[in-house]
C-alpha cells in the first residue's frame, strides 16, 4: 500500500514539474525562431525642394563689343541650354538712354545689364531700377569693385591707357601730357563721353586730378585732339596709322598688338582711370532665376577665365591676367568719389561737348 502511494506521489510530482517546465519554456524565445523587435513608426523622409528651373528667355543689354557679347552668351547657353538670350548691344550712353525710355514708359525689357562703369549703376540704383542680388561668386571679388547692397558687381578690370603707333613714334611717352605737347598736335584721338561710358568716366576722373583738371581738356582742344564715337574707332585709327596716339581701353590695344598691329600700351606715370564693367539685374526682370544664373556665370571662375581668354584683366582673385596687360594689383588707378562722378556726369558731358565737340 505504501508502495502504491509512493508511486502515485512520484507521478504527481513528475506531472507538476513537467507542467512547470512547459510553462517556463513557453515564456522564453525559441532558439530556432529569433524574436523580432516591435515595429516602430519612422518619421516621413524630408524632401529637399527642387531648385527652380533655369529656363525661358533672358534679355541682355550690354555695351560689350559684339564678339565678346556673343562669346559670353555662347558659353552661358552651353551651361543653360534651356535659356534663350536676347541681346541688345550699343555704346553705354545709348544702352542707358533706351533703358531710361523703357523705365519712363513702365516697360523695362532688360533682365540683365552689363555696361561700362559704376557711376551708371549708382544712378540706376538711386532710381530703384536694380534688384539687389549678392551672388555667391562675388566673395572672391574685392569690396571696392562691388556694391555693398548687391545692386551691381564689377566683372573685369579695364584701364584707359595711351595707345601708341610704334611705326610712327620711336620714343614711347610716359605721361598723359604728351597729348597736349607739340609732337602730338593733330596726331591724337579719343572716344567721345557723349557715346562711351568709359570715356564719360575718364573725363570725370581726369578733371578731378589736381595736376590735370579741366585745363587738361582745354589743352587737348588746343592741340586739335580728334573726338570720335567709341574706343574701337580710336584703336582702329591708331593701329592703321591715321593717328600716332590714342586714349583707349587697354584690352583693345593688347589684342591689336597680338594680331600684329604696330601698337604699344603705355600706362602713364600719373595713373590710369579704371572701369570695372559692372553687371546687375533689373528690378523689373521677368526671369529672376535665369538672371541670377547669368550673373553667377559671369563672376564664376569659368566666366572669369572666359574674360581673360577674350583679353580682359579678370576682377576675380586667383584668375591670371592675359599676356600684355597689367594685373589688377599692378595698376596705379586714378580715383575720384563715385557719388560725385555720378552726380556730375551729365554736367561733365555737357561741358566737354561745349569745349571739344565730338560725335
Amino acid at each position: 500500500m505504501k508502495r502504491v502511494l509512493l508511486q502515485k506521489w512520484t507521478l504527481s510530482l513528475f506531472a507538476a514539474v513537467s507542467v512547470f517546465g512547459l510553462a517556463a519554456c513557453g515564456s522564453q524565445p525559441s532558439s530556432s525562431t529569433p524574436s523580432q523587435p516591435a515595429p516602430q513608426s519612422t518619421p516621413a523622409a524630408t524632401t529637399k525642394p527642387a531648385a527652380p528651373k533655369v529656363a525661358g528667355t533672358l534679355s541682355f543689354y550690354t555695351s560689350q563689343p559684339d564678339a565678346d557679347a556673343a562669346a559670353l552668351i555662347d558659353a552661358f547657353s552651353k551651361k543653360y541650354p534651356d535659356v534663350k538670350v536676347d541681346l541688345f548691344r550699343s555704346g553705354t550712353e545709348e544702352v542707358i538712354s533706351r533703358l531710361q525710355a523703357e523705365a519712363q514708359a513702365g516697360q523695362v525689357k532688360a533682365d540683365v545689364l552689363l555696361v561700362a562703369d559704376a557711376p551708371t549703376f549708382v544712378s540706376l540704383k538711386k532710381q530703384d531700377l536694380l534688384m539687389p542680388y549678392t551672388s555667391p561668386e562675388a566673395a572672391d571679388i574685392p569690396a571696392e569693385w562691388k556694391d555693398a547692397d548687391g545692386a551691381y558687381t564689377g566683372t573685369k578690370v579695364m584701364a584707359t591707357v595711351l595707345a601708341v603707333n610704334t611705326s610712327k613714334v620711336k620714343a614711347l611717352p610716359d605721361s598723359w601730357k604728351v597729348l597736349t605737347s607739340p609732337e602730338a598736335a593733330n596726331k591724337a584721338i579719343m572716344p567721345s563721353p557723349l557715346y562711351s561710358g568709359a570715356a564719360a568716366y575718364n573725363v570725370g576722373v581726369f578733371t578731378r586730378q589736381p595736376d590735370l583738371g579741366w585745363d587738361y581738356i582745354s589743352g587737348l582742344k588746343a592741340n586739335q585732339m580728334t573726338v570720335i564715337k567709341g574706343n574701337g574707332a580710336v584703336l582702329k585709327s591708331v593701329a592703321g596709322g591715321e593717328k600716332d596716339y590714342g586714349m583707349v581701353v587697354d584690352y583693345l590695344v593688347a589684342r591689336a598688338k597680338k594680331d600684329g598691329s604696330p601698337v604699344e600700351i603705355v600706362y602713364p606715370k600719373e595713373g590710369v582711370p579704371v572701369i570695372t564693367e559692372p553687371i546687375g539685374i533689373m528690378k523689373a526682370t521677368k526671369n529672376q532665376e535665369a538672371a541670377k544664373a547669368f550673373v553667377d556665370f559671369v563672376l564664376s571662375e569659368e566666366g572669369q577665365k572666359l574674360a581673360s581668354g577674350l583679353g580682359y584683366t579678370p576682377i576675380r582673385k586667383g584668375v591670371a591676367a592675359p599676356e600684355g596687360l597689367y594685373a589688377q594689383d599692378q595698376i596705379k588707378a586714378l580715383s575720384a568719389n563715385i557719388d560725385e562722378l555720378e552726380a556730375s556726369r551729365e554736367a561733365d558731358k555737357k561741358k566737354f561737348g561745349e569745349m571739344m565737340g565730338g560725335k
